[in-house]
């Protein structure tokens, strides 16, 4: 039988840990997800802003509002500097994915949110690959990879969470993610 005292101590621990988080954003994911049980974090690297952001995002069945501000930023328009609303839904696939490859390494993100405006102007001046109605207008996809892990290995483990649609570009080196029906390419 556990005592009455450790139980206490167990939930006053968590309830602090969950505080911490809650106010602090940028904790940093490590520490905190060793201290408080059911919480999901991320650790991300932008590519093209050469920022860095590691934070606990969810606490069991609750996002961190705090938490989800900073990734909206992080993830905003590189080009225009518009941020978006990001789908919660895209760090819990990103999350999965983390913990089935085994990985601790930070995503590199090639991108998160587009404006419409960034879209177009990408659909004019690439030679495909930029949907008109691209999901990441939405705040629903991203473009990652994940250092240490192939390239196909992150696609195939995307690919087997079934949480939406799965793009592979092995020549631009990135998995696209997003929150759309399931479906590859």
């Amino acid at each position: 039988m556990t005592h009455p005292f450790a139980l206490a101590r167990r939930g006053f621990l968590r309830h602090t840990a969950r505080l911490a988080a809650a106010a602090l954003p940028a904790l940093s994911a490590s520490v905190a997800l060793a201290s408080v049980p059911d919480t999901r974090g991320l650790a991300l690297v932008h590519t093209h802003t050469h920022e860095k952001i590691d934070l606990v995002y969810a606490d069991g069945q609750r996002y961190v509002p705090a938490a989800l501000g900073s990734l909206n930023r992080f993830l905003r328009d590189h080009y225009t500097g518009d941020v978006g609303l990001m789908d919660p839904r895209i760090f819990d696939l990103l999350h999965r994915v983390q913990q089935v490859l085994g990985s601790s390494q930070a995503f590199e993100v090639i991108s998160g949110y587009r404006c419409p405006a960034t879209n177009d102007h990408l659909r004019q001046t690439r030679s495909g690959g930029v949907a008109k109605h691209s999901l990441h207008m939405e705040g629903r996809a991203i473009d990652v990879r994940l250092p240490g892990v192939p390239l196909a290995a992150l696609h195939e483990v995307a690919l087997s969470l079934r949480g939406g649609g799965v793009g592979f570009y092995p020549r631009e080196q990135f998995v696209h993610l997003d929150t759309g029906r399931t479906r590859n390419w």
